[in-house]
């Protein structure tokens, strides 16, 4: 199945840390954009919804 992905809207295009998200039906793959034929992760779309309002809420440790 050939996927449409979309880069992060806080990627930029200095080669930084950038993501790279697609959606199928049943789940949402995450890449590397600087390596887009390497390895994804692919999340249900629940727990990404789930990962997305953790973000938005501060609820990981910042580095």
């Amino acid at each position: 199945m050939a996927m449409t992905w979309r880069k992060s809207s806080y990627s930029d295009d200095n080669g930084g840390n950038c993501i790279e998200v697609a959606t199928t039906p049943t789940t949402v793959p995450v890449r590397d954009s600087k390596d887009p034929d390497g390895p994804h992760l692919a999340f249900t779309p629940t727990a990404w919804t789930d990962f997305l309002t953790a973000v938005k809420h501060d609820e990981f440790p910042g580095s």
